[in-house]
Formats: C-alpha cells, sequence, structure tokens
C-alpha cells in the first residue's frame, strides 16, 4: 500500500550488461491511474545490474504499470508489468497532506495540488547533500524544520563550491559521453528523501553553469541533457522544485538557446515538478525563458552586494518592475544578502539587518511567494574545522556548519515566516501609490516597500531605516486598525490612525519596522 503523493519504488535486474548503461539502454514505466490517466515517467540506472523506477501517485486506487525496454531482447527489463494500491495520507506532513506545487491560477503565486498557498522560505545548504554525514543532516533538518523553513536548495554534482564531495569523488567523469558515479548518488538519496520527510521541498541544481570547469558548461549538450535526464528520473517522485542550471550569466555566455533546448528536451510540455533557473547576481531571466513550456517560475539572485547600484537594482530593478507584463509568472529572490557574507563592494560582513532587509524588500516589491536565506558556514558546509571557500578567493575562512544553526540572521527569518503566515500574503501585490513621498529616491538604503491586499482591506509597508512614514488617507480604504511589528523581536505595538487625508506614523525607534494596517 502506497500513500497518496509519497514514493512508489520497484527495482529491476538486467541479466545483460553494457558498456555505458546509463547511455546504451533506456527503461520507460507506463503507470495507468484508476481514472484511467497514463503517465509515463523514466527509470534510471542504479550500478550493476539494477534499473529503479521512482513514481508519486496522485489518485488513490489501484494503479497498474508495464515496462518499455529500448532493448526489447532484455528480459530482465522489458516487458514487465505489476499493481499497486494507493491509499489517502494519514500524517500530518503538509507536502503529503497538500500535494505537490504548481503555479496558482493567478499566475503570481504557487500552491499545492489541492490550492493551499505555499509560502517558500528556503535554506542554500548548497554543499550539505554532498558533505554532510546521515547525523549531521537529521540535526540540520530539525533545526530547519522548527525554524519554519519549507526549502532546502542544494547542488546535485560537483561544481564552482566544491570539484569532489568529502570521499574525494565526483559526480561523473567525461564531458560528451559521461560515465555516471552511482555510488556518488547512493550517499544522496536518504539526504533527498529526508527533506520531504521534515516537511521540507527539495531543491536541486541539476547543473551548475558558472565557471568554465563547471557541468553547465563544460558538458556537451547531449551529455547535459542525459545527466538531467537521470536526475529527474532519480528524484522525480519526490517532492521537489528543479532549478535546471545555477548560477548562470546566461546571454553573456550565449547559452540561452542551450538552456532552452535542454529544458525541452528534460522536460518537455508537461511536467508535473516546478522548474526554474537560478541565474548569477542581478540577472533578470523572464526574457529569455518566461515563455518556455518547461519554465514555471523566476528565480533571480540579487546578490551580495550592497552598493547604491546593487541596491537600486533590486528595489528598481527587473524584481520590481517587471513581475506585472507578460506573460504573468511568479518571482522569488533565491539569494539574496547572505548572513557574515563579506560585501563585494564595501567588504562589510552582512548582519541580521542586511539579511532582514534584502528578504522584506524581495517579498513586498513584487507579489511575494516566499525567499531564500543564507549563510556563509551553511552552504560550504565545513565538517571539522573552518575552511577557505572553494573558487571563492574573497569570502575568506568560514566557519563549520554547526556554527550557523541558530543566528540572529535565523531568528529573523522565524519572525519573517510568522509574520507572513497571519496575513493573506498571497493577496498583497506592490503599492507604490500609497505613499506620498518614497525617502528611497535620494538614498536606496531609505526604501519603503509597500504592498496592499486585492481587496484594499491591508496595507504592509516595510521601513528599513526606521523613519517617519506618510500615506495617503484614501488608498487605505477605511483603515480600522494600525500596528507596528518589529522583526527583529517579534513585538507588536498599536498606534493611532487620523481623519487626515494623510496619515504620517513614526515607529517605536529607528531600527527597522514593518506597519500593518487593516
Amino acid at each position: 500500500m502506497i500513500a497518496q503523493y509519497t514514493v512508489f519504488e520497484y527495482a529491476f535486474y538486467s541479466p545483460d550488461t553494457y558498456e555505458n548503461a546509463l547511455w546504451d539502454v533506456d527503461l520507460q514505466v507506463q503507470f495507468s491511474a484508476p481514472s484511467g490517466k497514463q503517465t509515463q515517467v523514466d527509470a534510471f540506472w542504479d550500478g550493476g545490474d539494477v534499473w529503479r523506477v521512482r513514481f508519486s501517485p496522485d489518485e488513490i486506487g489501484q494503479w497498474t504499470w508495464n515496462t518499455i525496454c529500448s532493448d526489447e531482447g532484455n528480459t530482465g527489463l522489458h516487458g514487465h508489468s505489476g499493481q499497486f494500491e494507493c491509499s489517502a495520507y494519514s500524517g500530518r506532513n503538509p507536502l503529503y497532506l497538500h500535494g505537490p506545487l504548481q503555479v496558482a491560477e493567478d499566475h503570481l503565486s504557487i500552491v499545492h495540488a489541492d490550492g493551499t498557498p505555499f509560502f517558500w522560505l528556503a535554506d542554500t545548504p548548497w554543499n550539505g547533500v554532498m558533505r554532510a554525514t546521515t547525523h549531521d543532516w537529521e540535526r540540520y533538518l530539525q533545526h530547519r524544520h522548527t525554524q519554519g523553513f519549507s526549502a532546502a536548495q542544494f547542488v546535485s554534482t560537483h561544481w564552482r563550491g566544491m570539484s569532489r564531495d568529502n570521499l574525494g569523488e565526483q559526480a561523473f567523469i567525461g564531458t560528451d559521453r559521461i560515465t555516471l558515479n552511482v555510488p556518488f548518488y547512493h550517499r544522496l538519496d536518504p539526504k533527498v528523501a529526508a527533506l520531504n520527510e521534515h516537511g521540507m521541498i527539495a531543491a536541486p541544481v541539476m547543473i551548475w553553469a558558472y565557471m568554465k570547469e563547471d557541468p553547465g558548461q563544460l558538458l556537451s549538450e547531449a551529455a547535459a541533457i542525459r545527466l538531467a535526464r537521470y536526475l529527474q528520473a532519480r528524484w522525480g517522485a519526490y517532492q521537489v522544485v528543479w532549478l535546471m542550471a545555477g548560477d548562470g550569466c546566461y546571454k553573456r555566455d550565449g547559452m540561452i538557446e542551450h538552456w532552452c533546448r535542454v529544458g525541452r528536451a528534460v522536460f518537455g510540455d508537461h511536467h508535473n515538478r516546478l522548474v526554474t533557473m537560478h541565474p548569477c547576481g542581478q540577472y533578470w531571466v523572464k526574457e529569455d525563458f518566461g515563455s518556455e513550456p518547461w519554465f514555471d517560475f523566476i528565480g533571480y539572485q540579487s546578490g551580495h552586494g550592497d552598493s547604491e547600484k546593487n541596491l537600486r537594482w533590486l528595489v528598481e530593478g527587473p524584481p520590481a518592475n517587471d513581475w506585472n507584463s507578460d506573460p504573468l509568472i511568479p518571482v522569488i529572490n533565491l539569494e539574496p544578502n547572505y548572513e557574515t557574507h563579506p560585501s563585494y563592494d564595501s567588504d562589510t560582513i552582512f548582519k541580521a539587518y542586511e539579511v532582514r532587509r534584502a528578504s522584506y524588500w524581495s517579498l513586498l516589491i513584487s507579489p511575494p511567494v516566499g525567499v531564500t536565506y543564507g549563510h556563509n558556514a551553511i552552504w560550504m558546509w565545513a565538517a571539522d574545522q573552518a575552511e577557505e571557500a572553494e573558487n571563492h578567493p574573497t569570502i575568506g575562512l568560514v566557519g563549520t556548519w554547526d556554527t550557523a544553526l541558530d543566528t540572529p540572521g535565523l531568528d529573523g527569518m522565524t519572525l519573517l515566516r510568522q509574520f507572513f503566515d497571519r496575513l493573506p500574503w498571497w493577496t498583497l501585490r506592490p503599492a507604490a501609490q500609497v505613499l506620498v513621498t518614497q525617502p528611497g529616491v535620494d538614498d536606496p538604503r531609505d526604501f519603503i516597500a509597500v504592498a496592499q491586499s486585492m481587496d484594499g482591506q491591508i496595507t504592509v509597508a516595510y521601513l528599513p531605516e526606521g523613519q517617519t512614514i506618510t500615506l495617503r488617507t484614501e488608498a487605505l480604504h477605511d483603515p480600522e486598525r494600525a500596528r507596528w511589528f518589529n522583526p527583529r523581536s517579534g513585538d507588536w505595538h498599536d498606534t493611532t490612525l487620523v481623519t487626515l487625508p494623510e496619515q504620517t506614523l513614526t515607529p517605536p525607534d529607528t531600527g527597522d519596522w514593518l506597519l500593518v494596517i487593516d
């Protein structure tokens, strides 16, 4: 008996051997739902004579399946059939209670299969799935689950940040007809599954693409497609969101059409898990991929700068201005300022304040879907002693991963999640027109982000410098109550509204604050 939205798994054994099984034979399994709907998925070679299929049933009742092998003479792989019973899920895990993620009908938010809104609060243990021990990974996941995180972004192959895993091995060898290192993925599988078990979406970068030595630039197109299809077959039955290519500057590298072809070949027109790209810093991908059938939401990276130019790109650039142009598509900042990361501009070490500021700005300058948090020690995942980041010469010595389990920045992210959970956040839309004046015009550090629910009943503003805010009363739709929320402590403070054309309000102190009027 398999519970709905969990994973059915079955192994097949080949009596024949192949020189390179990743390339020499393809195995598909066709699943027939109780309703008669048919879904065909790739099985994957799991080393030696083993092929394996993983599938997530979305209907309750009896399912049947049969295998189709490119080598029809292989009696262990071709022409097999079976069945299993799918029951309703009875636990408390929201991923299985509500089902896989999909783009909402408004095209600006993300919901579960049953329509329940999903708030993306992700962490970036980029190296964690490759480097963590089982015990350490469990400890990490318990912390992030308690802290309110709903996703984790990680890398699936060797990449800029780590050329080999902690056993000195790579995911594959070669650049064209690659040879897969299957034990590498045996070690990753339980950690990917564990994310789901803790109620968190797994968000793997399939192929990192920043440096010439990264798979995204090194692999031939055929090899990139083959590797990405393998990862989809291996993990696609889990509750995942695919970040197809990581840290790519696609226009600069002349690779837009390449990645469009890879996306079409891997995901086609019909896919049951969300897909996006993770671009390099301050690179906007909507024009490049927004109309692709496999591309579901805009992921962007506001990055690790603090110059006026960098800040203006976030609060006045594409994230703030392009969300409501066709095609409508959800928007998520997948890499804002990391805690303890040095600024690329000023060498300032980012603290909890910079993390909060980038996060609240990101959530209010476009319709909120969620945001990603990062910590220098977590993405590195140094296990026993502080290390220097590989291929990141400006970062310096980074502490061990466990120093980043509980930090002021993380406290702020937990409060951020609690704040938005109190609101119908999926109805909020940017509402700059509510402001009488925007102090960020002169200095982007003073930028006040304002959003309002579509019915006008709730207005939210983020004040990064604790400055006075002046709002047009007529734009507030008969406000009855105003409150200040302290994103550093979680405290609420009532404030007084007046019967004047303009509302001028001052927060309790000069730190950053959120104003809620309803």
